[in-house]
């Protein structure tokens, strides 16, 4: 697609990004937004949308409030935790078994869960919930499948409504106890933020870390996370980005490298394939955990950079690293294992592995 131009029109009107320049333009110039976008699905309830789908000051006001929880400092206290949640997982998987049931998958979970004050023994009820809302992301969606994922949407919903109000009796010094003191919050919006945190919150750390994993085994290069966990967390979100494509409307008549984009074009920006553009990245197929710092757009751009992107970076360098050095021995049982299907995230639906060696 890229060797035809850099921005491709569809039959439908809509504009396709494929580089690196303009994907990272489309994410952070202010005239591409969310609020005119023709594609988002209708709704016949006009619910609040998450703040990852809405355009200032809306925005703004909302991520301001969250984003208090996930500053760096706040973040670097959970590190004891995830490591001690890491090392427990480890401890328990089999000698062969699936990676991503066995640790990918519980890990994000529980740190999440945790930090909004979910009970433990609640946490296996999300997994359905959750894959069917992160389903609801694909834009080609089936009519079932758009059905069951606003059920979940509706369990989703009820479910919290009666956290927060037991969190607004008897609050802890969890995330969702202090978001249901902001007076400012509607509950629209509180429910709309608790499930984008729970969702956003695990989903893609699931997908960063088994397919840090499958390029690590596929490239021999399981050695460098045991010692270069920053540096591979970040080739991974580079090579194997779990979000492969996001949509933005122009909020304005503007262009886009030069193209004439009228008000309300929609415009999709394929991450995954600036993310390998070879006019930003040398030998850009190649998975090289040594090639440097460089930018890439995994987390995005912009007012819409991904709020979570500090804890997924430390989640992922603790469970890489870990890995790496209790299970040195480590192997592929399916050189080519299933994925999701998700045109919009991309992640292992399952990742069998054989001979850990675990080391306590």
């Amino acid at each position: 697609m890229r060797q035809q131009g850099a921005l491709l029109r569809t039959r439908g009107g809509l504009l396709v990004a494929t580089t690196y320049e303009h994907c990272s333009t489309l994410l952070r110039h202010p005239a591409f937004g969310h609020d005119s976008n023709p594609l988002r699905t209708a709704d016949p309830e006009q619910r609040v949308p998450s703040f990852l789908r809405m355009d200032p000051p809306d925005h703004t006001r909302l991520r301001g409030l969250v984003s208090r929880a996930f500053t760096p400092r706040m973040i670097e206290r959970l590190r004891p935790r995830i490591e001690a949640i890491t090392a427990e997982l480890i401890t328990a998987l089999p000698e062969e078994g699936d990676l991503v049931s066995g640790f990918a998958y519980p890990l994000p979970v529980m740190v999440i869960t945790e930090m909004l004050g979910v009970p433990a023994e609640d946490h296996e009820r999300f997994q359905a919930w959750s894959e069917a809302l992160a389903r609801g992301l694909d834009p080609l969606l089936s009519t079932e499948l758009m059905s069951e994922s606003e059920r979940a949407r509706l369990e989703f919903g009820d479910y919290f409504r009666g956290l927060i109000k037991e969190r607004r009796s008897r609050p802890g010094d969890d995330l969702l106890s202090a978001l249901a003191r902001v007076e400012e919050l509607t509950e629209a919006e509180l429910l709309a933020t608790c499930v984008l945190l729970l969702v956003a919150g695990h989903e893609t750390t699931v997908n960063l870390i088994a397919n840090g994993v499958l390029a690590l085994l596929r490239h021999g290069a399981l050695p460098l996370a045991a010692e270069h966990p920053r540096e591979v967390v970040e080739e991974v979100l580079r090579y194997d980005p779990p979000v492969q494509l996001t949509l933005r409307s122009a909020l304005r008549d503007t262009e886009l490298g030069g193209t004439p984009t009228p008000a309300g074009t929609p415009v999709l920006a394929l991450i995954g394939a600036a993310n390998r553009d070879p006019a930003e990245y040398a030998a850009p197929d190649r998975f090289d955990p040594t090639r440097g710092p460089g930018r890439h757009l995994a987390f995005g751009l912009g007012i819409h950079f991904c709020l979570g992107a500090t804890l997924a970076r430390l989640e992922g360098e603790i469970a890489l690293r870990a890995l790496a050095r209790a299970a040195p021995k480590l192997e592929l049982v399916d050189p080519d294992p299933p994925y999701k299907a998700n045109l919009v995230l991309r992640g292992l639906a399952s990742l069998p592995v054989r001979a850990l060696s675990v080391r306590a």
